[in-house]
């Protein structure tokens, strides 16, 4: 039975392409569900992406994937990253694993970009790497053995 990943995109990731490029790349959040997808199917998963704007939203989402019985969720928070307690509670109360992705690697930016309260409650985290974090992460969860317990 072919089991889902969540794929969870926060702030501004809709604008991806276009948005600061020489941070974040040239590629959409189309291009990188595309990449993902073609990913999924070869290890046996699919792959469900969606972004908001909202904080609400991610939160929902991350209870869904429980619901659901995801087997893992990939979450780029943006900006919420580092101001979130709300997705760090939302991370700690699902048995669902969740990884933190990033495009560019926060811990070379800004220093307000340096703490994540995502990354506080995730399973790991991969970041730097372009849209190829999304497809590291998606080869972690897909060789992750059993969920996570809260």
């Amino acid at each position: 039975m072919t089991q889902t990943v969540l794929v969870l995109n926060g702030p501004n990731l809709n604008l991806l392409g276009t948005r600061e490029p020489e941070i974040y790349g040239n590629e959409t959040l189309d291009d990188i569900a595309e990449r993902l997808e073609n990913l999924a199917r070869t290890l046996d998963l699919t792959v469900d992406l969606r972004q908001s704007n909202h904080e609400g939203h991610l939160v929902d989402w991350l209870h869904e994937a429980q619901a659901r019985d995801a087997r893992g969720v990939i979450l780029n928070a943006g900006a919420f990253t580092h101001t979130s307690v709300a997705l760090h509670d939302a991370i700690k109360a699902v048995r669902t694993p969740v990884l933190e992705v990033h495009l560019s690697n926060p811990h070379t930016r800004e220093a307000f970009r340096h703490h994540s309260y995502v990354g506080m409650a995730a399973k790991g985290t991969i970041a730097g790497f372009g849209a190829l974090s999304y497809e590291l992460a998606l080869r972690a969860i897909a060789q992750l053995q059993t969920k996570v317990a809260p």
